[in-house]
């Protein structure tokens, strides 16, 4: 067996040569040179874009994370957004996805995206959005053959991420302590809906199931006494964005362990365990209180006024965070008397008598449009805003200035395949202004890297053949 020894981070020295796959194997480390454009910087930040209005930092440095490798075992969006993030930061992430099938999410449409003739594809648009930058290899892991191929890859990686249930990668040797054997500085990312202990420990989790039972839904929504009231889900899985989000976090942190002691760890992120943290102030208030929070709609538990208001042409924003935004708002609205009321003069006297203050602003906000409220406020440096779809959010100056829309263009190769020349998403948020994030793949087609990443652990022609001919890829 080629034990791996430590050495510089995302390397390992292993036992067998290059052009023999074995189960514990390794090879020459595959440096990750490419570096494509980078996401937009903001407007002082590099040269402007003239087709988008937006800043574009020119790619002059690799990304913050290019010496680490990531194995991606996991599908649908918790683990994917997880790994995202890092292959935006620069990781080469290898995505593991069943042949002939891939991730869940390829499938799960409406919508589908569009070929050049503005027909609907067979792809969703789904698992574009959490699957940018990575490659994608098909590998049938119930098969030895297949176990073979991800031993090799973890002993060449420095994180592993995915989200089987809990137990359910020992059966192929491929758990934790079985890869620790072979790769002692790998970091080991493990995600369920509860977690490696406890009795709930063996169910599967889904995002919407979470944010029922960690109380999310019970505080989201109008109360039941108002029309239309009653318990609902945030409108994206809000549970698995942040369980992503958090595993990235715990990941950068035992890699900075891995950089003082030379070991890696198993990390365990629980869907439940995020969607408990996450109800941060209406956490802290029952904690504390002993209290149960109610729905409330858009209005704030410990702030007023907080929440949409009605105006002349439809609705709008205000989210005023203290007294002296309060007082600025009346003096516009050409209510002075409101900001000397006792009953008004402080954020905790508002929410005390919130039931008479509201249908005073209500009167006021009806006179105004919205677009005319922004500009009077914005000049007071009142906060307020449109309440946009989608569509108008995407149209707006801002984000149209962030560059926040990006648009990755496809393989000519996969374009004569499928019609589809570009994949848009999201720029990544993370602003680094020296090693910020980059455009390197677009969301990849089923095993569209599977060759190219065979290849690198040293199979040649024949050897990947051998295993297509098998069903393992």
């Amino acid at each position: 067996m080629g034990e791996a020894t430590s050495g510089e981070e995302g390397q390992f020295s292993a036992g067998p040569p290059p052009g023999k796959l074995t189960p514990s194997g390794g090879s020459a480390v595959h440096e990750v040179t490419s570096v494509g454009a980078t996401f937009p910087a903001g407007p002082s930040q590099g040269k402007s874009d003239t087709t988008g209005g937006s800043a574009v930092r020119e790619a002059t440095s690799v990304g913050a994370l290019s010496h680490l490798r990531v194995l991606d075992l996991s599908r649908i969006l918790a683990g994917p957004w997880c790994t995202q993030i890092l292959a935006d930061l620069g990781a080469d992430v290898v995505k593991i996805e069943r042949p002939g099938e891939g991730d869940d999410t390829r499938q799960w449409g409406p919508p589908f995206l569009k070929d050049a003739q503005g027909q609907d594809t067979t792809q969703a648009s789904y698992f574009t959005c959490a699957n940018r930058n990575k490659r994608s290899i098909t590998l049938d892991i119930s098969k030895p053959q297949g176990q073979a191929v991800v031993r090799q890859m973890a002993v060449r990686s420095d994180v592993l991420v995915e989200n089987f249930k809990v137990g359910g990668l020992a059966a192929y040797g491929l758990d934790y302590a079985s890869l620790k054997r072979l790769n002692p500085r790998l970091i080991y990312c493990s995600i369920t809906g509860f977690g490696q202990s406890g009795p709930y420990a063996e169910r599967a989790g889904y995002d919407l199931m979470i944010q029922a039972m960690s109380g999310m839904m019970s505080v989201t929504g109008r109360p039941d006494e108002v029309p239309g009231g009653g318990p609902l889900r945030v409108g994206v899985a809000l549970t698995d964005l942040f369980t992503g989000v958090y595993a990235s976090t715990a990941i950068l942190a035992a890699l900075e362990v891995r950089n003082r002691t030379g070991m890696g760890q198993r990390i365990d992120m629980a869907l439940l365990d995020v969607g408990m943290a996450t109800l941060a102030n209406q956490a802290g208030a029952f904690l504390n209180t002993g209290k149960v929070p109610q729905r409330q709609g858009n209005s704030h538990p410990s702030l007023a006024p907080y929440q949409d208001f009605p105006t002349l042409d439809g609705a709008m924003l205000l989210a005023i965070g203290n007294d002296g935004q309060f007082h600025r708002f009346c003096q516009a609205v050409g209510k002075p008397e409101w900001s000397a009321d006792a009953r008004f003069t402080s954020n905790t006297n508002r929410v005390t008598h919130r039931a008479a203050l509201i249908p005073l602003m209500e009167v006021v906000t009806r006179q105004r449009s919205t677009a005319q409220w922004i500009s009077l406020l914005g000049n007071k440096a009142v906060p307020c805003g449109p309440i946009n779809d989608i569509g108008l959010a995407f149209g707006d100056a801002q984000v149209k200035a962030r560059g926040l829309a990006i648009s990755q263009p496809r393989t000519p190769e996969l374009v004569a395949q499928d019609g589809i020349a570009a994949i848009r998403s999201v720029a990544s948020p993370l602003r680094l202004m020296d090693t910020p994030p980059t455009l390197r793949h677009a969301p990849p087609a089923l095993g569209q890297h599977t060759n190219e990443v065979l290849a690198e652990l040293g199979l040649d022609a024949a050897g990947i053949a051998a295993l297509r001919g098998a069903g393992v890829v």
